[in-house]
């Protein structure tokens, strides 16, 4: 039965962001546990699925507990990305999202990411070669355009509703901005007021009270958060707190139950060198602005095997867990390109 996403939105309008090498199957699980609404996967290559890739249909894995889930694709020939969209269905994801907003070069040299988005035909002849090929609902993730010269996100959301697509997320930066400077939610809210077709909003939000404001000031549909649940993996369901009660709802701060499950939900799927791994991520993610958090870090990655890992992790969050975490959004390895 196909998914009515709008009034999903209406139900959690905060929605996990895409970011690559991170919203893989387990993590998806987890966050959809802790309240966050729609969830996206990480960005997949269509000519990886054409060809297909075992490494590109293991991005694509998600489970029943994820739906609402979109599969977000890249590509640059419609045809291809097409195709793709019916594989995406024919796995019964409940959306096709489109990449437009990727800025890493491999990606944007071969005209795919937010490079298509200086072509205003190219970005038509894609959302139209993709809703002919597909039955399911496709949205599209985009820059606010390819530099500041040439901010067309208004275009390319009036193109969007035109080919019958059912909402436009802004990444409140261009593609030549990178992860720099501070997301632009003023031109987020005016592509909102100009346009026709639902907008939701991307960037730098890191607290559950900044994702509601941002909601609330500028009228968009819904807010993805992606940078901010990886410092605090409760803030969709505080947000959604905030805006259905005025406050945030208390949380046990249960690290110890976090990090048991996400090892589970990574278990299904990989190896305990790979386990590991994920697991020094996020914990070094989650310590931000905690006491003796730095330390912490470099004490992690030291550490040479699963089941040390889990004992350090254990230690570390045990002895935080009432304390307050700081504000410590403007550091650098929180940046490092996502949400």
């Amino acid at each position: 039965m196909r998914v009515d996403l709008l009034s999903e939105l209406e139900k959690n309008p905060f929605v996990l962001a895409p970011m690559a090498g991170i919203t893989d199957c387990a993590f998806r699980n987890m966050m959809r546990r802790l309240g966050c609404g729609v969830v996206v996967t990480e960005l997949v290559s269509a000519t990886g699925i054409e060809y297909a890739s075992r490494k590109t249909h293991q991005l694509m894995e998600f489970t029943d507990e994820q739906r609402p889930v979109g599969i977000q694709l890249f590509g640059e020939d419609p045809e291809i990305v097409g195709r793709a969209a019916k594989v995406v269905e024919d796995r019964g994801a409940d959306f096709v999202d489109l990449n437009f907003g990727c800025p890493v070069p491999k990606v944007v040299k071969k005209g795919a990411g937010s490079a298509i988005l200086r072509d205003l035909q190219a970005v038509a002849e894609m959302f139209r070669g993709v809703r002919a090929a597909t039955s399911l609902p496709v949205t599209v993730k985009i820059r606010t355009g390819w530099d500041e010269s040439s901010r067309n996100a208004v275009e390319v959301a009036r193109i969007a509703y035109e080919e019958g697509l059912t909402w436009v997320a802004i990444h409140g930066r261009t593609r030549a901005a990178g992860y720099s400077g501070l997301a632009d939610w003023d031109f987020i809210a005016d592509v909102k007021a100009k346009s026709k077709i639902p907008i939701l909003g991307n960037g730098d939000i890191v607290t559950a009270e900044m994702a509601v404001r941002r909601l609330r000031e500028t009228g968009v549909d819904g807010v993805l958060i992606g940078r901010g649940c990886l410092k605090n993996p409760w803030i969709f369901r505080q947000a959604l707190g905030i805006l259905r009660e005025g406050q945030a709802p208390e949380v046990e701060r249960d690290f110890g139950g976090l990090f048991a499950q996400l090892k589970s939900e990574l278990h299904r799927v990989a190896e305990d060198r790979v386990v590991m791994l994920q697991i020094k991520k996020f914990a070094a993610w989650y310590s931000s602005g905690y006491p003796g958090a730095s330390n912490f870090r470099r004490t992690i990655f030291q550490v040479e095997s699963l089941e040390d890992t889990m004992r350090t992790v254990a230690e570390y969050f045990d002895g935080i867990r009432e304390l307050i975490q700081a504000d410590t959004s403007s550091e650098a390895f929180l940046m490092g390109g996502h949400g």
